[in-house]
């Protein structure tokens, strides 16, 4: 994405800053958001009923943990063809998580703040911009 700005000799556009940012996997922002959505499933579910603690509540938290696991290890991998294939999973346990989340509110286990509807959203817009921009670079 361009900004329309001319480049001054020696200005960094906003990829390269990005780049230059990125040194470990904890520098991406999909990680950053997936994180702050897995503290706030871990958060969400200990107001579970104690039935559901080998339940619902288990499975919720482990798809949100792969999440970040998921973009770390593909991060980790140094092949783009692995970095992508391990976003498209946490992208899945992403939708694994996002119905499990409607499950758990139909069942009236929870209640789901507009706060945390935008951060499961926005992690999502997020992990799949980077999906789309690796698999433009691949071309």
């Amino acid at each position: 994405m361009k900004s329309g700005k001319p480049k001054i000799k020696g200005e960094m556009s906003v990829q390269e800053m990005q780049r230059e940012k990125i040194r470990t996997f904890r520098d991406l922002i999909a990680w950053q958001k997936a994180m702050g959505l897995t503290e706030q499933v871990y958060s969400l579910t200990s107001g579970m009923p104690e039935t559901e603690r080998f339940g619902l509540m288990s499975q919720m938290r482990r798809a949100a943990v792969s999440i970040p696991s998921n973009i770390a290890e593909g991060y980790a991998r140094q092949s783009r063809v692995d970095y992508v294939r391990f976003l498209k999973t946490a992208r899945g346990s992403h939708a694994e998580l996002q119905t499990q989340v409607i499950l758990a509110k139909r069942l009236g286990f929870i209640r789901v703040t507009d706060e945390f509807s935008q951060l499961l959203e926005e992690t999502d817009r997020v992990l799949q911009g980077l999906i789309r921009s690796l698999e433009t670079k691949r071309r």
